[in-house]
C-alpha cells in the first residue's frame, strides 16, 4: 500500500493482480486497485475530478481525466472517507500510475488539487 498526504487530505492506494487475457489478438493484464480518500484537514470537501497517468514497461502512456471517481463526488467532512475500486489493462506485466484529483474546500470555496501517489502495478508471476 501506498499513501500520501497533501493539504489534509491522505490518500491511500491498495493494488491487485486480476488476470491475463486476449483483447484484439493481445496479451492484455488486468490490475486492480482500491483508493481510500480521508479527509484530515479540518473543513469539508468535494472531489470534483481526477486525471491519472498509466504507464506500462514498453513506454506506453495514457492520461485519464474526467469527473468524480465512479460516477460520484463525493462529500468528506473532517475525519470521514471515501473508498472505490476501479480497474486498468496494460499490455505489459509491468507499470505504474499516479495522478491527482481536483478538489473544491467546501469552507473557503477554494479549489486544490490533492496528489495521487505514484503506485507500481505487477504480475505476481513476472516478478524475479
Amino acid at each position: 500500500m501506498v499513501q500520501q498526504v497533501t493539504k489534509g487530505i491522505k490518500i491511500s492506494v491498495e493494488t491487485s493482480f486480476e488476470g491475463t487475457f486476449y483483447k484484439n489478438y493481445k496479451m492484455q493484464y488486468a490490475f486492480g486497485y482500491k483508493v481510500t480518500i480521508e479527509n484530515q484537514s479540518k473543513d469539508s470537501v468535494q472531489l470534483h475530478a481526477r486525471e491519472w497517468t498509466i504507464l506500462d514497461s514498453l513506454n506506453n502512456q495514457e492520461t485519464i481525466t474526467g469527473e468524480g471517481v465512479i460516477g460520484k463526488k463525493p462529500v468528506l467532512k473532517p475525519g470521514e472517507s471515501h473508498t472505490y475500486s476501479s480497474g486498468c489493462l496494460l499490455t505489459s506485466p509491468y507499470g505504474a500510475m499516479y495522478g491527482h484529483y481536483n478538489m473544491i474546500n467546501l469552507t473557503t470555496s477554494k479549489k486544490f488539487n490533492v496528489t495521487i501517489p505514484a503506485f507500481k502495478l505487477s504480475a505476481p508471476f513476472a516478478l524475479n
